[in-house]
């Protein structure tokens, strides 16, 4: 039964049964590619020489030592590791052998950089153009490449660099004699494999050298826990089990044998054993709880992933924790952890029973059931929370489930592909815990569902656990824990780096109080006119896209469905947008209509013709090579990089590729039914070469846009309303040609499906763009992650940080823990890195003798008047001058009309104003009053609730 607290593959029908016979069928339900097999006869030491890794859980510090031994000396190394998790405690060792490499120490891409300048000196000064700071840190090695003038440095030998600053390094280098540098030029960091030394277990006992350390406040614990769980091991070779739950006496026996290990240890020992800390350990050592499962499990996952792959850096080579914080802060009766014969012994043993039944009546509310929030559902099936009477667990997500899903949010199979994402995963949930409580919602949280997530809703909750992916949503749940005055635990994952942020009413800032710089974005002119990376070539070709496939569809589609009011508005609007639209549109039904699949192959043609030869040929006609800006500096000077046409060839694979995905997509549009040939390389060929290309003179008095600032391409005119009325009539013309009925299917972009030609076409954009400026190119993977715009996801990072908000669950479910007991975290698994903090408390402000936060929120009843609220705030010291709520101004003292309001109810008056009816599910309305002391400073006071019934 215990094994119920902390394995979701486990079913109380199971209990009796073989562990790994009963996981089996689960375990491969994850993942049909993977073969999973089982053993249950005794492990042999020769068994090992099967497997890359092997990795032992419960298994005694002898055998540890044993299987150790023969994988250390094994040729070639078996990757070792060995890890527990014993209630609140948990440890990992790993030993990959004697000379293990690691090709990619942190999983990052190389770091890059554009250079301005090259001194002839020894060392010679590199500077970079200050468009991105450099990343680089002393010591790296790097190549460079592209430099004109200076060729000497493009022979592709890494070089070491020194004294980085933000846009300059010194290359360790005499250049005194090389050419001088003129322009261009690229610096690539090199990334260097790095060659690791393990210590097998038998040694690294004796000598752990350095910790991991996770938690800085807690400096001192690693070296008591190396000795903790040594004498954790003893104990149980002694006595034949583990320390029982609160036995005194077991927890004197542990104490003493971790005393005698210490004393044998001698000056490598510690000044203090911490028998407080000490029987904590014994009291829990038997539990194996699913948060500390659950976090232990994606760090010893990703170290296996490291193990077969050399990719990122092991972990080197003990690792120790404890959330010993997590334990009630109130003493409670032995008798409160007594087992009840349930699923929850493991953990009662640990918390007792009192905490168990919070958790269980607790009333949670899930946002989000993607890769987070499916563990967050396996995690609090297995703890119970939401499983008692009194409980309910609310999960909300509108999106449905996806192929590329199944590599994390294990909740979902093949076969729930296109159902709803908390459907399912409550279902599958139920199945983990059938006590659990849980209704799945469909509905986005934020304003237009405040009707679903009405005032009760939020008021009836204990506490609010983030599974999102974006900023937006987190800030607008975030608003509302503030208001409703809840605990709101968030978390996010990025790659192999995750985060978790406590959010406590009245203990800890809120999560909007500091927020992460905005992303820069690439201006409009370069990704246009002037890209400098694969990035921006990217960029254009999700645009473009989205312009010829899905807008102008959707353009043409509004227009013919009611071609009177469309042309109304555009008239109204009479704008360069406007115009813009009904070109694109007059362009696709005229122009470049398409009826045949033959038609399609030549629209594709000449785009191919427009993108990359003409539109090129009028750029530098425009902007020629030795053109020089207003200043006389060079016009192409990094990072602008000098475009060069390209020559269409039917020879050219990419260029095929690029007009059958076009052609195809075309034809969709239109509905043109799509030939086999089509895929033939001879018949497609021949298809091109029908096409008649119409000769191209770039034109003068062109304007390109070059200004940065500028967010439109298009520019207005006077002129603007004589063409948009020219543009209607000859769209009057047009429509009148058309067949009855006819419209267009616009395409929505589609990362995933890897049979639509989507992909094809933007990496072929891309692509073709990058070899117009001689931008490396990238395969069609790298362009969906990067088009396609794909956070980085993966198991491992995703069930870390739900083991550990459930660690801090424990904390908020207790109520009575303190701000130093909670703990942020910010982990790189890659590094690893592991870094603990106390949240920040919030902002504290302060008038006479009141104080508050922005946890405040003042309540005002009895439906008073505008003169009432202020007399209110008056007593409290505030001269209030101004009252808002929402976007309407209620009151100013500086207006005279709006002393007719003063005997008005505050309610009459926002409805007045706002010219809109108060949500019926609402008792009151909040109001934003501007104050000031007697000597005319500002006050910021809290929101202030006003209530009317």
């Amino acid at each position: 039964m215990w094994d119920l607290s902390s394995s979701f593959v486990f079913s109380e029908n199971d209990v009796g049964k073989n562990r790994a016979l009963a996981s089996l069928q689960k375990l491969q339900e994850l993942n049909n590619a993977v073969v999973i097999s089982t053993l249950t006869t005794t492990l042999t030491k020769q068994k090992l020489s099967d497997f890359q890794a092997v990795v032992f859980t419960d298994i005694s510090l002898e055998k540890s030592l044993e299987y150790n031994d023969y994988c250390h000396n094994h040729q070639p190394p078996i990757s070792f590791i060995k890890t527990e998790v014993r209630g609140l405690f948990g440890t990992v060792f790993c030993d990959f052998g004697p000379k293990f490499t690691v090709f990619d120490v942190d999983g990052e891409e190389p770091h890059t950089g554009i250079i301005a300048s090259i001194s002839n000196d020894n060392p010679a000064l590199v500077s970079c153009v200050d468009d991105e700071r450099l990343e680089f840190e002393d010591g790296n090695l790097v190549v460079f490449s592209e430099i004109q003038g200076m060729k000497e440095l493009n022979d592709g030998k890494p070089r070491k660099i020194k004294s980085v600053r933000p846009y300059s390094f010194t290359l360790e280098e005499d250049t005194t004699n090389f050419g001088t540098y003129v322009k261009g030029g690229i610096v690539t960091q090199v990334k260097q494999p790095k060659v690791l030394n393990f210590k097998p277990l038998r040694a690294a006992l004796k000598d752990p050298g350095d910790f991991l350390l996770s938690d800085f406040s807690k400096f001192d614990r690693p070296p008591l826990l190396h000795i903790a769980f040594q004498a954790l091991n003893r104990f149980i070779c002694e006595f034949g089990r583990f320390p029982v739950a609160r036995s005194e006496e077991d927890a004197q026996k542990f104490i003493s044998i971790a005393g005698n290990i210490n004393e044998c240890l001698g000056e490598g020992g510690v000044e203090d054993i911490n028998p407080k800390l000490l029987t904590h350990f014994a009291f829990g050592a038997r539990a194996v709880l699913n948060p500390m499962a659950a976090m232990f499990g994606g760090i010893v996952g990703q170290e296996v992933v490291k193990a077969c792959s050399g990719k990122f850096h092991p972990l080197f080579q003990f690792f120790y924790f404890d959330s010993v914080e997590s334990l009630p802060v109130e003493p409670l009766d032995p008798i409160d952890f007594k087992p009840l014969n349930s699923r929850y012994d493991a953990q009662i043993s640990v918390f007792g029973s009192k905490l168990q039944k919070n958790l269980e009546d607790a009333k949670v509310f899930i946002v989000g059931s993607g890769a987070l929030g499916c563990e967050f559902l396996k995690n609090v099936a297995l703890m119970g929370v939401s499983c008692g009477s009194q409980g309910k667990l609310t999960i909300t997500d509108d999106d449905v489930i996806e192929k590329s899903n199944l590599s994390r949010q294990f909740l979902f199979q093949d076969w729930n592909i296109g159902q709803a994402k908390s459907t399912v995963a409550a279902s599958a949930a139920v199945s983990i815990n059938p006590q659990l409580k849980i209704e799945a919602l469909q509905n986005r949280v934020g304003p237009k569902t405040e009707c679903v997530f009405n005032d009760d809703f939020w008021e009836n909750l204990t506490v609010v656990i983030n599974a999102l992916d974006n900023v937006n949503a987190r800030l607008y749940v975030d608003q509302r824990c503030l208001y409703f005055q809840k605990p709101l635990l968030e978390s996010g994952t990025l790659g192999a780096k995750c985060n978790t942020q406590m959010v406590i009413p009245h203990l800890t800032e809120n999560y909007g109080a500091s927020r992460d710089p905005t992303e820069k974005q690439a201006p409009m002119c370069t990704v246009h006119s002037f890209p400098h990376n694969i990035d921006h070539c990217l960029t254009w070709a999700r645009s473009e896209f989205e312009g010829l496939l899905e807008k102008t569809p959707a353009e043409v589609n509004a227009y013919l469905s009611n071609p009177s009011e469309y042309a109304t508005a555009m008239r109204n609007a009479a704008d360069a947008q406007a115009k813009d639209n009904l070109e694109r549109i007059l362009q696709c039904l005229e122009q470049e209509k398409c009826e045949t699949f033959q038609d399609c192959v030549t629209w594709a043609r000449l785009r191919f013709e427009d993108y990359f030869v003409n539109r090129v040929k009028q750029l530098t006609f425009t902007f020629p090579e030795d053109a020089t800006t207003s200043t006389g500096a060079p016009f192409w000077s990094a990072p602008k990089r000098f475009p060069r046409p390209l020559q269409f060839s039917t020879t050219d694979p990419s260029h095929l590729q690029f007009i059958m995905a076009a052609s195809i997509l075309r034809a969709e549009t239109f509905g043109i039914p799509v030939p086999d040939w089509v895929k033939n390389t001879k018949m497609l060929a021949k298809a091109v070469e029908k096409v008649i290309v119409p000769d191209f003179q770039p034109k003068e008095g062109v304007n390109i846009e070059t200004d940065e600032k500028a967010t439109s391409l298009s520019t207005g005119s006077v002129d603007d309303a004589a063409v948009i009325n020219e543009l209607l009539l000859k769209l009057e013309h047009c429509r009148n040609n058309l067949p009855s009925g006819f419209r267009m299917k616009p395409i929505q972009f589609e990362k995933d499906d890897d049979t639509n030609y989507h992909m094809d076409l933007i990496a072929g954009l891309a692509n073709m763009r990058a070899r117009n400026y001689s931008i490396p190119e990238v395969d069609k993977l790298k362009a969906k992650f990067i088009a396609g715009r794909i956070i980085p996801a993966i198991a491992t990072s995703t069930a870390m940080a739900t083991g550990l908000v459930c660690l801090e669950l424990y904390k908020v479910l207790d109520g009575a823990h303190k701000v130093e007991d909670y703990r942020n975290t910010f982990a790189n698994l890659a590094l690893p890195l592991f870094s603990m903090a106390e949240p920040v408390p919030p902002k504290v402000m302060k008038h006479r003798d009141m104080s508050w936060t922005v946890w405040d929120r003042w309540i005002l009843r009895g439906n008073p008047t505008v003169r009432e609220l202020i007399q209110w705030l008056k007593d409290k010291g505030l001269n209030a001058y101004s009252i808002s709520y929402g976007s309407c101004l209620l009151f100013n003292n500086m207006f005279p009309r709006h002393k007719e309001r003063l005997d008005k109810k505050v309610v009459d008056v926002a409805r007045e104003i706002a010219k809109e009816d108060l949500p019926p599910y609402r008792s009151h309305l909040d109001v934003v009053v501007a104050c000031e002391d007697d000597e005319d400073n500002d006050i910021n006071i809290p929101q202030i609730s006003v209530y009317y019934r």
